[in-house]
C-alpha cells in the first residue's frame, strides 16, 4: 500500500501501490496482471469471486480496485455500495464491455473514479492506472494528516478541559484551606453532591458538571476577613451578617460567564446555604426555589462538615449527623433529597471511607 508521510515527486514510488481485480472471468484477470506486471506493478492481486473483495482489500491494503460489473453474487454496483462502509475505500476503475451513458453515469454516482470499457488499451488502461494512483496517494495523505489534525485538537482539547477543571478545583481549595487544613472535604462533598443528583434523576452529563462545579461552594470566603472567618468563637450578630455575604461574593466571582460549569458553579455558591423552608440566605429562598444543584450541595456539604473533625469542634458521631438530617428534613433540607441520601447510606459512606482524613501523626519528642 502507498504510504505517502513523506509524499515523492509525482510519478515516484508508485509500483508498490496495492492494486486488487475483481472480474468473475479467470482470462480477464490474468490479461490485466499480465500488463500491469508488464508496467512494474509489483503488488498485484486478482480474485473472480466478488464476495472476497472486502476481504481482500483489507488484507492487502489496497490503493485501486480494477472493477467489473457483470458478475455473478455480486454485481459491480453492489461492490461499490459496500465500499462506502470504509473509512478510506480504495479508487476504483470501473471495466466493462457495457458503453451506454447511463450505465456509466450509474457507476461514477455509486463511487466510481473513473470508467474504461472492454476491449481495453494497454497504453489507456496504464495511463489511467498512473492517474488515479497519484490521486488516491494524496487522497491517503490528506486523511492520515486530517486524522493527525483531528488527535492534534481532541488532545489540545482534553489539555484546555484538564486545566480548567484544575483551576476549578485550586479555587474551591484556596477557599477551603483559610479553614480546612487538607482539602478532603472539597473531595468528599463534591463526591457526594454527584452521587446525590445521580440518584435525584440528573443525567450523567449534569452530575458530571456538578462534581467539578460544587468544589466552588464557598469561593466567596476568600472576601471575608480573617478575624470574622478564623474567629475561634461565636460570631456576634455584625459578624454572622457579614459572614453570610460569602455567598453572594462567590456568586460575584463566578458570574457573567456562559461555560455551564461557571453557570451551576454561581448557583451553588449563590444558594447552598438557603433552607427548604426559606429561612436560609442570602435570599431566603423557599422550596422548589431553590436551585437543585443548591439543595443537593447543602445536604452534602452540611454532612460532611458535621462528621469531619475542625479546629473549632470535633466531628460529630455518624448517627448524631444522621438525626440531624432527619430533624432538618422539610426545614433545612429538601426532604426528598434527605431521603435519598439515607436510603442509600452506603454508598456515600463508602466515599467518606475512600476520601477519609488521614491519621495524625504523633512526634515522639
Amino acid at each position: 500500500m502507498i504510504h505517502p508521510t513523506d509524499l515523492p515527486p509525482l510519478g515516484e514510488g508508485l509500483n508498490n501501490a496495492g492494486i486488487l481485480i475483481v472480474d468473475d472471468e479467470p482470462v480477464n484477470v490474468r490479461l490485466l496482471e499480465q500488463m500491469l506486471a508488464l508496467d512494474g506493478y509489483r503488488n498485484v492481486l486478482g480474485i473472480t469471486d466478488p464476495r472476497e473483495t472486502l476481504t481482500r482489500i483489507a488484507e492487502q491494503g489496497t490503493d485501486l480496485l480494477l472493477l467489473d460489473l457483470n458478475m455473478p453474487h455480486l454485481d459491480g454496483f453492489q461492490v461499490l455500495q459496500q465500499l462506502r462502509a470504509l473509512a478510506l475505500p480504495p479508487a476504483v476503475l470501473v471495466l466493462t464491455a457495457q458503453s451506454d451513458s447511463p450505465v456509466k453515469l450509474r457507476a461514477l454516482r455509486s463511487g466510481a473514479r473513473d470508467f474504461l470499457t472492454k476491449p481495453i488499451d494497454m497504453a489507456e488502461l496504464m495511463a489511467r492506472v498512473r492517474n488515479l494512483l497519484e490521486v488516491q496517494r494524496y487522497q491517503v495523505y490528506l486523511h492520515r494528516q486530517n486524522t493527525v489534525l483531528e488527535e492534534k485538537v481532541r488532545e489540545r482539547t482534553r489539555e484546555l478541559h484538564d486545566t480548567r477543571l484544575e483551576i476549578i478545583h485550586r479555587l474551591g481549595r484556596a477557599a477551603e484551606y483559610r479553614d480546612n487544613e487538607t482539602g478532603l472535604h472539597i473531595i468528599r462533598m463534591s463526591r457526594y453532591s454527584q452521587l446525590l443528583g445521580q440518584l435525584a434523576g440528573m443525567d450523567e452529563s449534569e452530575t458530571e458538571l456538578l462534581l467539578h462545579a460544587s468544589p466552588m461552594h464557598d469561593i466567596g470566603k476568600i472576601g471575608i476577613h480573617d478575624r470574622i472567618l478564623l474567629k475561634p468563637g461565636k460570631l456576634d450578630a455584625e459578624e454572622w451578617a457579614i459572614m453570610q455575604t460569602h455567598a453572594r461574593i462567590g456568586a460575584d466571582l463566578l458570574d457573567g460567564h456562559p461555560a455551564p460549569i461557571l453557570q451551576m458553579a454561581r448557583d451553588i455558591a449563590l444558594t447552598h446555604h438557603e433552607k427548604w423552608d426559606g429561612s436560609g440566605y442570602p435570599d431566603g429562598r423557599v422550596g422548589e426555589g431553590i436551585p437543585l444543584v443548591g439543595r443537593i450541595v447543602a445536604v452534602a456539604d452540611v454532612f460532611d462538615a458535621l462528621t469531619s473533625a475542625r479546629p473549632y469542634k470535633p466531628a460529630w458521631p455518624l448517627e448524631h449527623a444522621l438525626a440531624y438530617l432527619s430533624e432538618q428534613r422539610g426545614r433545612h433540607f429538601d426532604p426528598r433529597l434527605v431521603d435519598l441520601f439515607l436510603g442509600n447510606l452506603d454508598a456515600f459512606l463508602a466515599i467518606r471511607a475512600r476520601y477519609a482524613e488521614p491519621e495524625p501523626v504523633e512526634v515522639t519528642p
